[in-house]
């Protein structure tokens, strides 16, 4: 096979390749030619160029490459059209938009200072006034009590003390009597209830007692202590309201045991303590006297409750002079 043979493959080859890719656009460049035969010769000639095997695939295959390349060398510049970008400079952040107090002017976030300051002075004037309350006896509550009373009750009454030295070590049990009309007109005068115990008993092998059973009873005895000097005359008002209480305690509980009786009507009821102290531990060796202490209360009248009647506690029956009145 000759060099026209191989030049005559190669330009088929590019015939086909034009074939395929169809019309060349105007503005791709033109493949190279080869120099055309003379005409009248059948053989080779050493004016032609010989083509070696190949070439034609080679350069279809270029141009083939080319044709792409250019394709999409096109769609890049298409994506990357358009103004070149910008780099900005490390110019200045952004500020943040102001919330909660910062966003208020000025004279309200004074205001807001203002307010806030009182809030935490009065505050911090309250837990003091709590401390002093249930703290032992000091300085400072011996010359300011009665203001420092007179912030807690009755809102923020306080039933604990702080760095108590001496817990409770007695058993006291409130008992009441009362003093009936019968239904034939009659006076008599009933024996002792004791409450604590009739409490007493409603709380043991409940496991739920009601607040009433456990509180009531105590409450009601610590007010009136409280309250009341050693003569039992009430201190102030609430020394009053507490003898009120107790009563009325007695006329529910007396009318539930029917200590009046069929046709009966309490007239007065008188309450009294039993103070017995809890017997130490044998290896304590601190000796106690078993002995009960009793304290008496005078007689309180029941109807004239409602009237006012004789409700600072005071009966002359009983050898006690009414507050206000002369010895």
């Amino acid at each position: 096979m000759d060099a026209y043979d191989a030049g005559s493959n190669a330009r088929q080859g590019r015939g086909e390749q034009e074939g395929r890719s169809g019309a060349k656009r105007p503005d791709e460049p033109g493949e190279p030619k080869l120099p055309e035969r003379p005409a009248g010769t059948d053989g080779g000639s050493p004016a032609e160029t010989s083509v070696p095997a190949g070439a034609g695939a080679g350069a279809g295959a270029g141009a083939g490459a080319g044709a792409g390349a250019k394709t999409w060398t096109g769609v890049a510049a298409g994506i990357g059209a358009g103004p070149p970008p910008t780099s900005a400079g490390p110019g200045p952040a952004a500020a943040e938009p102001r919330t909660g107090v910062a966003a208020l002017s000025a004279c309200y976030q004074a205001g807001a200072v203002v307010a806030l300051a009182v809030v935490a002075v009065a505050v911090c004037a309250h837990i003091g006034l709590v401390f002093l309350h249930v703290a032992p006896s000091n300085t400072l509550t011996k010359q300011h009590g009665a203001a420092v009373d007179e912030w807690i009750y009755p809102e923020f009454e306080q039933n604990w003390k702080l760095f108590a030295p001496n817990p409770l070590q007695q058993n006291i049990s409130v008992q009441v009597r009362a003093e009936v009309t019968t239904a034939d007109g009659a006076i008599r005068t009933t024996g002792w209830y004791d409450l604590s115990a009739e409490d007493g008993r409603s709380i043991e092998g409940n496991p739920l007692p009601s607040h009433t059973q456990q509180n009531e009873l105590r409450r009601a005895w610590d007010f009136f202590v409280a309250t009341h000097d050693s003569d039992e005359r009430p201190v102030g008002l609430r020394g009053t309201l507490s003898e009120t209480y107790l009563r009325r305690i007695a006329v529910l509980r007396l009318d539930r045991n029917e200590a009046a009786g069929p046709g009966g009507v309490v007239e007065r009821v008188q309450y009294r303590s039993r103070t017995t102290s809890v017997e130490p531990p044998p290896w304590s060796g601190e000796k106690v006297s078993d002995r009960p202490v009793y304290r008496e209360l005078p007689w309180w009248p029941v109807a004239g409750d409602a009237d006012g009647g004789d409700a600072d506690g005071g009966d002359a029956e009983d050898g006690t002079v009414k507050e206000g009145d002369s010895a």
